[in-house]
C-alpha cells in the first residue's frame, strides 16, 4: 500500500542501482517524461482536467490511510517491488494517469471487492524510482466510478466513468452560505493550529474560494477525520449535501482544535521553570486524560491490585491487612518511598495462590509409569514412593509431607523429585540451600528495608501459582549458619506439619499455609543435618547402582540422551555394551552415574571431530577405541591383594561405598610400639587401638605368637594417605590384619569384612551396609562380613543385590578368625619352646622376690 507523506519538499533524487536493463529503460523515460511535461506546461497545448481528454481505461493502486481528494497534492510512496510493473504500464500510457482508491484494511494484493465504488484520478508528477521504492507527487484531477474491472489482479485496472457534481440552481445561494461558513471556521482554526494557515496560503496560491466543490475536497483533505468518514465525503456527488457533511465535519475539527488549545495552555500555566523539561511528558498525559485513554499512576496499581484479589480467597485477617494497605495507598503520594514499599507488599500480596490448589493425580499405575520411564533400578525407592502415594489416594489428597532423598552424587535424587511432582500433577519448584547462611533468605526481610523480599517459599509459590507445589530443597546437609542468623534453625517452622499451616514470612507479616505443599529434601549424608530438623523428615536412602545396572542406565537413557543434545542420529554413533562395561569398570567406579556420562559426552565430541571433519561416515565404539578417547583406565581389575598382614575393609563415605585394604606391617624387633597412618580420625584411630590390645591380650587364644608383640615394632597403614578417614567400623579389620601377622598367615581366601569390634572381642553393628556390599560387588569380592546385628539390613536388600554373594554374620571376633584363617591345633614348636622358657623364667624371678622379702624381715 502507497504512503502519503506529510509535504512534498526535498524529494529525493532517484539513485543508480544495478536492477538491470528495464530500470536503465524506465529511469531515462521517467526523465523523457519530465522535459515533455514542461514543454507541455509552456505551450500549454494539453488540458487534462477537460472532460473530453480524460481516459476510460485506467491502472488503479490501493490506498490505505485515507483516501485521496481532487485538486489535493500529496507526495506518495509505493512499494517497488509490489508496484514497478504497474508503474511500467502507467509510463507506456504516456498520460501519466493513474486511479487511486481507498480500501481499508486490506493488503497489497486486495480483491476488487475490497476496492471503493469512488476513486481519485491523479497526475504523477516528479516521479523517482529507489531501490525499495517508488516515489511522486500525486496532484488530484477528477472523481472516478469503477465501471468493470480489466484486471482483477496487480497490476489493477479498470473502466471508469467521470460523474459530474450534482448542482442544482435554486441551491445556488446555500451552497455559498455554507462556503462562507467553512471559510468562517477556517479563520477561527488558524490561530489554534498555525499548520492551518500555511494550507490556506498554497490553496489560495492555485484555487478561488468561489468555487465551492474545489472548497469542500480542499477542507476534507483538511481534516483528522476516519477514513471511511471521508470516503463517504467523496463519494457524495450532490455539492449541497457535501457541503453541508463537510461543515459537520469541520465544526468537530474546531471544537477537537479548542480542546487542544486549552489543554496545552492548562498545562503551561501549572509548570514551574524547574519543571519544564517535562512539558511534552505533562502534555501527553493531559490530552490521554481528556481522552479518557488512560488514567494516573495511582488509579491503574489500586485497579491492578483489585482485580487481582477478587479472584482470590483471603483469609480474614489477611483481608483486613490488605484492605487497610490499599487504603493507605489511595492517600500516599507517588513519588514518596512509603508509596513504592506499599506498592510492592500489595503485588507480592495479590500475586500469591492463595486458595488455589492443584488437583492431584492418584493414580498408582501411572506415577509406576513415570518412575520408571526417568529411573532404571531404585525399585525399592520406587516401592517407597508409590507406598507414599497409596496412602494419599485412600486418603483423596497428599498431606503436605517432607520426604529426605539420602544418597551419594549422581544417582537421581533431583530427578526423583522432578518424577514425583510429575506423578502427582503438581508443580515442580527447585532451590538450593547448600552453603546458605542468611536466615532471611527462608524467612524474607522485614519490608521497611531497602531492596527487602519475600522468603524463598514464597518466591516458589508465587512462581508455581498453587498453594500445593513440590518444593524441592537441594543439598540440605551443607546449610550453614553466621551472624546473620542460622537458616537450619529456621527451616524447623517450615518442615514441621504442624506449624507451618501457620507460616509467617517476615516480608509479607501475614500468615501463609504451606500444610499442603510437598517438600522433598536431598543430602550426601545425614551426618551434618540437625537432629531436631531430621526428625521431622521421612527419610529414604539411594545406596547408588552396580555395573548392571549402570549398563541400563547408559543403554536406555545417557547414551540416547547425548547423542539427542550433540544432533547426531541414533545410527550415526553407536555403542558396543562391552564398550560401556569397559567405561564403567576402568574409568566411572562411582556410585553414581554422573562421571560415566562424562567419559560418554568425551566419547561423542572426539567421534564428532571425525565426523566434521570426514574422517569417518559412521562409527561404532569398541572396547579397543575407549582408551584413545579417554586415556588410559584410572580403575584396573585386580583383586585385593591376599598376603600376610593384609586385609580388606568396607567404609561408607557420602560418595558411596568404598573398599580399603588395611596394610600391617612388623619394622623391627628392637622395642615394642605401635604406629598408625592415613589421616586416621580420633575414632578410627580409637579402633585401630582397641584391636592393638584386644589381639594382643588373645593370641595364645588366636594360635598366634604369644610373644611377637613383645618385640614387634608394628606399623598399621590404611592406604590413599590424602584422603582423611573415620569411623568405627574397620575395627575387626584392623583386628584381622594384626592377628595375620601374628600368626605369619595370609587369609584363606579374599574376603571383605566391616564391623566395630569391642576390647572383649564382641563385633557390634555399623551403618551403610547396603553401600558397602555394593562396592564389594563392584570390585569383584563375594565373600562379606557383617555384624550379626546388621543381618536385618542385609535382608531387606533387594534380591538382585545379594545374587552370587556368600554372607557370614559375626556376633564375635572368634567368628571372623574361623571364616579367615585356616584352623590350627596346636601351637608351633618353636612357640612351646619360648613358652616353656618364658614359664621357667617367671617362676626363678619369683623365687628370687621371695628370698628378698625374707631376708629384709630377718634384718628388721
Amino acid at each position: 500500500m502507497p504512503n502519503h507523506e506529510t509535504d512534498n519538499d526535498n524529494l529525493p533524487d532517484m539513485p543508480t542501482n544495478g536492477d538491470g536493463a528495464q530500470d536503465d529503460v524506465v529511469e531515462a523515460q521517467i526523465h523523457e517524461h519530465e522535459a515533455v511535461e514542461r514543454s507541455e506546461s509552456e505551450k500549454n497545448e494539453v488540458a487534462v482536467h477537460d472532460q473530453h481528454h480524460l481516459p476510460n481505461n485506467i491502472f488503479l493502486i490501493p490506498i490505505r490511510e485515507r483516501p485521496f481528494f481532487p485538486k489535493q497534492t500529496l507526495p506518495v510512496v509505493l512499494n517497488r517491488e509490489t508496484w514497478i510493473e504497474t508503474f511500467k504500464n502507467i509510463e507506456r500510457s504516456k498520460q501519466w494517469l493513474v486511479g487511486l482508491v481507498y480500501t481499508p484494511d486490506a493488503s497489497d494484493q486486495a480483491k476488487p471487492e475490497e476496492f471503493s465504488d469512488i476513486g481519485t484520478l491523479i497526475r504523477i508528477h516528479s516521479p523517482r524510482v529507489h531501490e525499495d521504492r517508488i516515489q511522486f507527487v500525486a496532484e488530484g484531477v477528477k472523481r472516478f466510478k469503477i465501471e468493470d474491472w480489466l484486471s482483477e489482479s496487480a497490476p489493477y485496472r479498470a473502466r471508469v466513468s467521470y460523474p459530474e457534481d450534482k448542482v442544482l440552481a435554486e441551491q445556488e445561494n446555500e451552497n455559498k452560505a455554507y462556503a462562507m461558513a467553512i471559510l468562517a471556521i477556517l479563520r477561527e482554526m488558524v490561530p489554534l493550529n498555525p499548520l492551518f494557515g500555511e494550507e490556506i496560503k498554497l490553496f489560495l496560491n492555485r484555487f478561488s474560494f468561489n468555487d465551492a466543490s474545489t472548497l469542500a475536497d480542499f477542507a476534507a483533505g483538511m481534516t483528522t477525520a476516519d477514513g471511511q468518514v471521508l470516503q463517504a465525503i467523496l463519494s457524495t456527488f450532490d455539492l449541497s449535501e457535501r457541503l453541508d457533511q463537510v461543515h459537520n465535519l469541520f465544526r468537530q475539527e474546531l471544537e477537537l482544535a479548542k480542546l487542544q488549545y486549552n489543554i496545552r495552555e492548562r498545562v503551561e500555566e501549572n509548570l514551574s521553570d524547574h519543571q519544564r523539561k517535562f512539558f511534552l511528558r505533562q502534555q501527553l498525559k493531559e490530552i490521554q486524560e481528556e481522552l479518557g485513554i488512560t488514567k494516573d499512576d495511582r488509579a491503574v496499581d489500586l485497579e491492578k491490585f483489585e482485580s487481582r484479589l477478587d479472584k482470590l480467597v483471603l483469609p480474614d485477617d489477611t483481608s483486613d491487612k490488605v484492605s487497610e494497605e490499599i487504603e493507605k495507598l489511595g492517600f500516599l503520594d507517588t513519588q514518596s518511598p512509603e508509596y513504592g514499599v506499599t506498592r510492592n507488599w500489595l503485588d507480592w500480596i495479590s500475586s500469591l495462590p492463595w486458595g488455589t490448589y492443584s488437583k492431584d493425580k492418584l493414580d498408582l499405575t501411572t506415577a509406576r509409569k513415570v518412575l520408571d520411564k526417568h529411573h532404571d533400578a531404585l525399585d525399592d525407592v520406587k516401592d517407597r514412593i508409590v507406598e507414599f502415594l497409596a496412602v494419599g489416594a485412600l486418603k483423596g489428597e497428599v498431606k503436605g509431607s517432607i520426604i529426605l532423598l539420602v544418597g551419594p552424587p549422581g544417582v537421581g535424587k533431583t530427578s526423583i523429585g522432578k518424577s514425583i511432582a510429575e506423578a502427582l500433577g503438581r508443580s515442580f519448584y527447585r532451590f538450593s540451600v547448600g552453603g546458605m547462611r542468611d536466615e532471611a533468605e527462608i524467612k524474607g526481610h522485614r519490608r521497611t528495608y531497602i531492596g527487602a523480599m519475600p522468603g524463598k517459599f514464597i518466591q516458589a509459590l508465587k512462581s508455581c501459582q498453587t498453594a500445593n507445589p513440590v518444593i524441592m530443597l537441594d543439598e540440605i546437609d551443607k546449610i550453614g549458619s553466621s551472624y546473620q542468623g542460622d537458616p537450619a534453625s529456621a527451616l524447623l517452622e517450615v518442615l514441621d506439619p504442624e506449624q507451618n499451616k501457620d507460616f509467617l514470612d517476615h516480608y509479607l507479616d501475614v500468615r501463609f499455609d504451606l500444610s499442603k505443599v510437598l517438600f522433598v529434601c536431598t543430602a550426601n549424608t545425614t551426618d551434618s543435618i540437625p537432629d531436631a530438623l531430621l526428625d521431622r523428615m521421612e527419610v529414604i536412602r539411594l545406596s547408588g547402582y552396580i555395573t548392571e545396572e549402570k549398563m541400563r542406565i547408559a543403554k536406555r537413557h545417557l547414551w540416547p540422551a547425548l547423542l539427542k543434545e550433540s544432533g547426531i542420529a541414533a545410527k550415526t554413533i553407536e555403542i558396543t555394551p562391552p564398550a560401556i562395561h569397559h567405561i564403567i569398570e576402568g574409568y566411572a567406579r562411582e556410585a553414581g552415574v554422573r562421571n560415566l556420562k562424562k567419559m560418554m559426552e568425551r566419547i561423542i565430541r572426539k567421534t564428532a571431530v571425525k565426523l566434521v571433519t570426514g574422517e569417518i561416515e559412521t562409527a561404532r565404539i569398541h572396547v579397543k577405541d575407549i582408551e584413545e578417547s579417554l586415556g588410559h583406565p584410572k580403575f584396573n581389575n585386580e583383586k585385593p591383594e591376599n598376603v600376610v598382614g593384609v586385609t580388606t575393609g568396607l567404609a561408607w563415605t557420602s560418595m558411596g561405598g568404598v573398599t580399603l585394604n588395611i596394610e600391617a606391617s612388623r619394622i623391627h624387633t628392637l622395642n615394642r610400639g605401635f604406629k598408625l597412618s592415613g589421616q586416621l580420625g580420633n575414632v578410627m584411630q580409637e579402633s585401630a587401638n582397641i584391636a592393638y590390645s584386644y589381639i594382643s591380650s588373645n593370641l595364645v587364644r588366636y594360635k598366634g605368637d604369644p610373644k611377637f608383640f613383645d618385640e614387634a615394632f608394628v606399623h598399621l597403614h590404611v592406604p590413599d594417605g590424602a584422603t582423611p578417614k573415620d569411623g568405627p567400623s574397620a575395627g575387626i579389620t584392623m583386628a584381622t590384619a594384626l592377628l595375620s601377622l601374628a600368626r605369619n598367615e595370609k587369609l584363606k581366601e579374599p574376603i571383605a569384612m566391616t564391623g566395630e569390634l569391642s576390647l572383649t572381642g564382641h563385633v557390634l553393628p555399623v551403618g551403610g551396609i547396603r553401600e558397602k556390599i555394593i562396592a564389594a560387588r563392584r570390585v569383584g569380592i563375594k565373600n562379606i562380613i557383617i555384624p550379626f546385628d546388621n543381618k536385618h539390613d542385609y535382608d531387606e536388600m533387594p534380591d538382585y543385590l545379594k545374587e552370587g554373594l556368600t554372607m557370614h554374620f559375626a556376633k564375635h571376633f572368634e567368628d571372623v578368625v574361623k571364616l579367615t584363617f585356616l584352623p590350627r591345633v596346636k601351637v608351633s614348636l618353636s612357640a612351646r619352646k619360648d613358652s616353656g622358657v618364658s614359664r621357667r623364667r617367671l617362676s626363678r624371678t619369683n623365687k628370687s622376690i621371695g628370698r628378698n622379702v625374707a631376708s629384709a624381715e630377718q634384718e628388721k
